[in-house]
């Protein structure tokens, strides 16, 4: 069973999944050691995954599974599932609906030991066309309201299969983190007719503190009011509020930058886990002229506690500046 349910106290949707089974009841113990014969994701392996949606080669053609480069296929067990029609429901007070969506896993390499901080910027370039790609065709599905494409990388960050790849979640929603980050843009744009992000950036650029890298197009830092230890953010530094459609020079920068920040991570914080997510636009619209599209890193070295859980308020014990110094210095 899946479907959807508000909470009407947090005003929130919750999926609600009984078909996708417990990581825990999997006894995996670590997320460096699985033999590539048995990972889904490596060469020869193919069978044991779903149709591929896609297999291309460095190229960018489409190819037979045995000389795939980038490869994605439908997750085996999906939080969300393409397939049936969406409808909403009460049920009593409550409100609920159909668990209608897609979840997709880009697999990144072949290369089962390969991690993004060691690809070339030519290969990762490959993989956000690929994500482009992916976006702009389930953008034609109306059912569908927003995506979400994440990466998680170790354990501690919920991930399963340890072989780099990338996730995306089409939801028949906004999600209220979304939500909250687009209302409040908005209301900075009536006041200011600025775009909040845009000003942000102008802010780091010149103060420099929170800086980690840049390049022409794309900039890195940790935030003012980090929400953990060492979270970083990487944005376009012009405004920018569509991703699926930035071209193929900005595209390769991004990769430089995501390549460098994720190598300054790995050196500095001993190869831990993390969480990435990309907030996109939604896919109902082209143009928002107060959106501004962005990348999160939070690595996962503290731990979430009752009073973050009953306050909302996170506790970053790294002074934000500091942890750019570090990650500056991790060349």
């Amino acid at each position: 069973m899946v479907e959807l349910r508000r909470d009407p106290i947090r005003n929130k949707w919750v999926i609600i999944n009984t078909n996708r089974i417990l990581e825990q009841d999997l006894g995996i113990t670590t997320h460096k050691h699985i033999d590539e014969k048995i990972c889904p994701f490596c060469y020869g392996n193919e069978y044991m995954t779903p149709f591929p949606i896609l297999s291309q080669n460095k190229q960018g053609q489409n190819v037979s599974d045995k000389k795939w480069d980038i490869r994605v296929i439908p997750n085996r067990n999906p939080i969300l599932a393409i397939e049936g029609n969406l409808s909403r429901r009460p049920e009593g007070m409550f409100d609920v609906m159909t668990g209608i969506g897609a979840n997709e896993v880009i697999i990144e390499t072949p290369n089962h030991n390969k991690q993004v901080y060691s690809f070339t910027n030519e290969e990762l370039s490959n993989v956000i066309k690929v994500l482009q790609g992916r976006i702009r065709d389930l953008k034609n599905d109306i059912r569908l309201e927003y995506i979400l494409p994440f990466k998680n990388y170790g354990q501690a960050a919920g991930e399963i299969i340890p072989h780099s790849n990338i996730q995306l979640i089409a939801m028949p929603i906004i999600p209220k983190n979304v939500k909250e980050e687009l209302d409040v843009s908005k209301k900075y744009y009536e006041i200011k007719e600025r775009c909040l992000i845009c000003d942000i950036i102008d802010q780091e650029l010149k103060n420099k503190s929170r800086i980690i890298y840049e390049n022409n197009n794309f900039v890195a830092f940790t935030p003012f009011a980090s929400i953990s230890p060492f979270e970083v953010w990487i944005l376009p530094k012009e405004h920018a509020e569509d991703f699926k459609n930035i071209n193929s020079g900005k595209v390769y920068e991004l990769a430089q930058i995501s390549i460098e920040v994720l190598k300054r991570i790995y050196k500095a914080l001993n190869d831990c886990a993390y969480n990435m997510v990309m907030h996109i636009l939604p896919l109902k619209q082209d143009y928002l002229s107060y959106y501004h599209w962005h990348i999160e890193i939070v690595p996962k070295i503290s731990r979430t506690t009752g009073f973050e859980i009953g306050t909302g308020i996170n506790v970053n014990q790294v002074l934000p500046e500091e942890a750019a110094k570090f990650l500056r210095d991790m060349e």
